[in-house]
């Protein structure tokens, strides 16, 4: 990412995820973890390009695949309220064998897949 404001502004304000940390390391460098909002696992790191290599990969980290998976269990709610924010869709949401799924854009062009799967994922035990 080019900003820890912006992205956090993104992240929280329009995706709706929970800010975890945001620990100063020195040097402009900011320690920025962000969650969906009641997520139990998983966070995302927000981390500042730091040279011009990892500046030319921001947005393209997965080589224009969908690389994260946003898992809803109200599709149509939160769908509605993402496009509302201004959240960029690239499709229609579409019924597939596991679920309801549309695919997303992050603010720096990361695509995501906003999904509510038929049953819930198993757990390990």
């Amino acid at each position: 990412m080019r900003d820890y404001d912006e992205a956090l502004a993104f992240y929280v304000d329009v995706l709706g995820f929970r800010l975890l940390g945001d620990t100063p390391l020195g040097g402009g460098k900011r320690w920025v973890v962000v969650a969906p909002a009641g997520a139990r696992e998983g966070a995302v790191l927000l981390a500042k390009a730091g040279t011009a290599e990892q500046e030319a990969r921001v947005g393209d980290q997965t080589g224009g695949r969908v690389g994260w998976f946003l898992t809803t269990d109200a599709f149509d709610r939160d769908y509605e309220r993402m496009r509302a924010a201004g959240v960029e869709f690239e499709e229609t949401p579409r019924r597939e064998a596991y679920g309801t799924v549309a695919v997303f854009r992050d603010l720096y062009g990361n695509r995501w897949d906003l999904i509510q799967p038929d049953r819930p994922a198993r757990s390990e035990a």
